[in-house]
């Protein structure tokens, strides 16, 4: 893969806007995706060439959209039923919005709903065998709070939460009357740690992931865990002031050894969502190199960054204003980003976490023919 230098990457960042409202749109509601698709890959694809050039096509037709010896990486994370709903010691409806679960295996960081009657001290019932109390304010975390749980016996505190809890699905879908097991994705694993999906992999079913091996493209899996970095709205008027929040992430041996080989042999490595993105950039060197690692990352990827990782990424459309946005147009170069954005909501693509998704390439390949 032909990289940018550092010095070409800031050059463009310094000729690329750097204040948020040049990464708004106008977002109908119309066009907010409230329900799943009825099977998975039945979703749009927009495929933006590294040209900037845009194609209408269809989730499932990506097999025919790579080829032999491209990589996909998958964030196989779990999504956690982080929403619990109960009664404080008023009688009043209130939410615990679990945001991490602490070393102590009794207590956690929640995010509370109405914040004005849940001081410390505060006593919520979600049921008659489970309470928690409001132990502190949570440092790093403005708004949240410390909870202390009491769990029925013989039971942890992450399968209480799966028990009594509900799937997080994000406030902009109103519609829940539906099967809310979709919000996760076919190749999920381990404990429930997230507080939302990684969308981009819900599109995947086990059929195309099939499909995809038989064909010689593979995938391998990583993990972050999303947290409140991944959602939280950037507030401030220049995106350079935005600050990312620490997000977990493990990527083993063997997948960095697959990455790496791959690149090596000729192939592509195709990131399945942004949370991939962070995970892959956060761990290569400047000679493209990947490595193992566990740990945690705060890597915010704006204008300027240099990506030595990935040749390509598959995604859902982003909320106006978002960090998220603002990767994707890193990506792509600010004018294809409004390009692509604005195709998308002229060819009636839904967006967000339910919606339709985008493969793009990155502008690296310019003159290669990704379908070849």
């Amino acid at each position: 893969m032909a990289e940018r230098t550092d010095m070409e990457a800031a050059d463009t960042a310094k000729t690329t806007p750097t204040l948020l409202e040049a990464y708004q749109y106008d977002l109908p509601e119309n066009r907010i995706a409230q329900q799943p698709h009825e099977r998975r890959d039945e979703a749009k694809l927009l495929v933006v060439q590294p040209d900037g050039a845009c194609e209408n096509h269809i989730f499932h037709e990506l097999p025919d959209l790579l080829r032999p010896g491209d990589l996909l990486v998958l964030n196989r994370t779990r999504v956690r039923r982080a929403r619990l709903f109960g009664t404080d010691g008023e009688g009043r409806t209130v939410e615990l919005f679990v945001v991490e679960l602490l070393p102590d295996g009794c207590s956690s960081i929640c995010l509370v709903r109405p914040g004005k009657h849940l001081h410390e001290g505060s006593t919520v019932t979600i049921d008659d065998r489970l309470t928690a109390r409001i132990a502190a304010h949570a440092p790093h975390h403005p708004g949240a709070r410390i909870v202390e749980w009491t769990v029925p016996e013989g039971t942890t505190l992450t399968d209480a939460i799966e028990e009594y809890g509900e799937m997080p699905l994000p406030p902009y879908i109103h519609d829940r009357d539906h099967d809310t097991s979709y919000y996760q994705t076919v190749y999920a694993e381990g404990d429930p740690s997230s507080v939302a999906a990684p969308t981009a992999g819900l599109h995947f079913t086990a059929e195309l992931l099939a499909t995809l091996e038989a064909q010689g493209i593979g995938h391998v899996t990583i993990d972050l865990t999303v947290g409140m970095g991944t959602f939280l709205p950037i507030r401030t008027e220049r995106i350079t002031d935005h600050t990312m929040h620490e997000e977990r992430f493990t990527i083993t041996e063997n997948v960095a050894d697959r990455i790496n080989a791959t690149r090596r042999a000729g192939g592509r490595i195709v990131a399945v969502g942004t949370t991939v993105v962070r995970v892959l950039e956060s761990v290569v060197d400047e000679d493209s190199t990947v490595h193992s690692a566990t740990g945690s990352t705060r890597l915010y990827i704006r204008p300027g960054h240099v990506f030595r990782s990935l040749d390509g990424l598959i995604t859902n459309f982003h909320q106006p204003g978002s960090s998220l946005v603002v990767l994707v147009a890193t990506l792509l170069g600010y004018a294809s980003w409004k390009q692509a954005y604005q195709w998308a909501l002229d060819n009636a693509y839904q967006f967000l976490s339910y919606g339709d998704a985008m493969l793009c390439w990155h502008p690296a390949h310019a003159g290669e023919d990704p379908a070849t």
